[in-house]
């Protein structure tokens, strides 16, 4: 297996958009090839797309052909589509990451794109229960936000977890997101907001959530002898872990206990050779405040039930041990489904390249980790 390394890429500005679905993929695939030096369209041999629901969202399928297309891309060895709902954009880039890796890709380009607004917002909310088992989730009602809400009762119930703890994961995530151009909420909350903003499902309050959001984004994969051909500053891959133990919530052993994210965890820190303790920065999938506190747990940063805590101690702010979500997270930044993990990769990229504002920038950073749940 040869080394991979990200030697760039591009994205749009995330958020209520006007542009359409094919100008988010053009914006997002001029800044990328932009970002590349001695890069051009012609030199890409494969394409893997990250998209959750555009079947759903802008009655399109057969995205990757368009993609390829609107990018001037002709894709020789490798085109697909990764769709694994949140986590569409994670499984593009390690798909392409295994294409170059393998040796069957030279130069692949992992991009991720949601066009998440519609004409009407109970249509969009309707989208996302599609991922659910219809026959026995969705006639329950199990979208995210219950589902989550339950998890989040359920953590308060076993371990003492307070909303206002919750409150601070937006506080943090939200104070990050004002440094970054990208993102969707340009503005500070406090926790007093949060826990004043609308009820969505209890306990969670509408600033527990993160938005609905348009934004597209791409970056370019190589083999790692070849990565000075385009920058000086390329970042490496050197681990990855996947892990599912099923779909049907009522199957799941445990609504506090995210198995599979603790099982990927060790195949990440396992296949990196590296411990918990050489990650700088974690860029975590806090689609509800409850969830990066329970990411905290399950990667074990702290002790079962201690996530809470661990936030109020200001131990997941840059300084603290170790900074989670300095982009903004999916809170701030907003979460445009197949384009997330690659901002998540962009911005650390940048975050190593010192390229992001003083105010979220983690000095001295050598390591960090990408994590999706879908």
């Amino acid at each position: 297996m040869r080394k991979v390394a990200i030697v760039g890429g591009g994205a749009t500005k995330c958020g209520k958009r006007e542009a359409s679905w094919r100008d988010l993929v053009q914006e997002a695939g001029k800044a990328m090839f932009e970002g590349v030096n001695n890069l051009s369209p012609k030199d890409v041999d494969s394409l893997i797309v990250g998209a959750a629901q555009p079947e759903r969202f802008v009655f399109q399928a057969h995205v990757a052909p368009l993609v390829a297309e609107c990018l001037g891309i002709t894709p020789r060895k490798v085109l697909a589509r990764a769709e694994l709902m949140c986590a569409s954009g994670q499984a593009a880039i390690r798909y392409a990451w295994a294409c170059v890796a393998s040796g069957l890709s030279d130069v692949a380009v992992a991009f991720g794109v949601e066009k998440m607004y519609m004409p009407d917002m109970a249509e969009a909310q309707t989208n996302m229960t599609c991922v659910l088992d219809r026959e026995w989730d969705g006639v329950n009602g199990l979208s995210a936000p219950p589902f989550f809400a339950m998890t989040a009762q359920r953590h308060m119930h076993e371990y003492g977890t307070t909303k206002e703890q919750m409150a601070l994961v937006s506080v943090k995530n939200h104070h990050y997101s004002t440094m970054n151009p990208l993102a969707q909420f340009q503005k500070e909350v406090t926790a007093e907001d949060v826990l004043k903003s609308v009820m969505i499902a209890p306990p969670l309050q509408l600033l527990d959530c993160s938005g609905i959001t348009d934004g597209a984004a791409g970056v370019v994969l190589v083999p790692a002898e070849d990565a000075k051909r385009y920058t000086d500053t390329p970042m490496y891959i050197v681990g990855s872990g996947q892990a599912s133990i099923g779909n049907a919530i009522g199957n799941l052993s445990s609504l506090t206990e995210w198995v599979p994210l603790k099982m990927a965890v060790q195949e990440a820190l396992k296949t990196a050779h590296i411990t918990l303790d050489d990650i700088d920065i974690a860029e975590l999938h806090d689609c509800f405040t409850i969830s990066e506190i329970m990411e905290y747990e399950a990667f074990g940063w702290c002790d079962k039930g201690k996530g809470g805590r661990f936030i109020e101690e200001g131990q997941p702010y840059i300084g603290g041990r170790v900074a989670v979500n300095p982009r903004g997270g999916l809170l701030g930044c907003g979460h445009p489904l197949g384009a997330t993990a690659i901002l998540q990769a962009l911005d650390i990229l940048q975050q190593f390249r010192g390229e992001v504002p003083k105010g979220r920038h983690v000095e001295g950073a050598e390591t960090a980790v990408a994590h999706n749940l879908s």
